[in-house]
């Protein structure tokens, strides 16, 4: 029996969730991840978030949290409370910002979400914070804290 050679592990790339009601801001975020090389899945809604993240288990969700259905707080909450996907780092977005930031990033926290991104944000900031809480979850580091960003101060 012929026995294959192995050649070098084939790495992987991390599978990412994003989930926003809107078609335009859903494939924007989807082609800028794809782009930098991630596995990329779309949600509509929280139901459809929490029935994906289930099935296909990925490495971190882009979360937008004013959703219909499922809100994306109570998404999050239902994600994190579920053994299955509460190990999954979950990075809230949101357009309510900057106005209630503080408040929004406390909120986000409380419900299970690991960092808070306002919306609209930069591409370099949304790769930047992606980045770096999939290294962080590669190396077992939990955040204890949001980050707030994104946020525009009034000229």
């Amino acid at each position: 029996m012929a026995r294959m050679k192995s050649g070098p592990a084939v790495k992987e790339e991390p599978s990412i969730l994003v989930v926003d009601d809107y078609e335009d801001n859903r494939q924007m975020y989807a082609e800028l991840l794809a782009y930098a090389g991630y596995r990329v899945e779309q949600a509509r809604d929280g139901a459809e978030a929490i029935a994906t993240a289930r099935r296909i288990m990925p490495q971190l969700i882009v979360m937008d949290l004013s959703l219909p259905i499922i809100d994306g707080w109570e998404a999050t909450r239902r994600l994190k409370d579920d053994e299955r996907t509460r190990h999954i780092p979950v990075l809230a977005l949101t357009g309510h910002a900057p106005e209630g930031l503080a408040g929004h990033s406390q909120g986000a926290h409380a419900a299970g979400c690991d960092a808070f991104l306002a919306k609209p944000c930069s591409p370099e900031a949304l790769l930047e914070l992606v980045k770096d809480m999939l290294a962080r979850r590669g190396r077992g580091v939990r955040k204890a804290r949001i980050r707030a960003r994104g946020a525009r101060r009034a000229g």
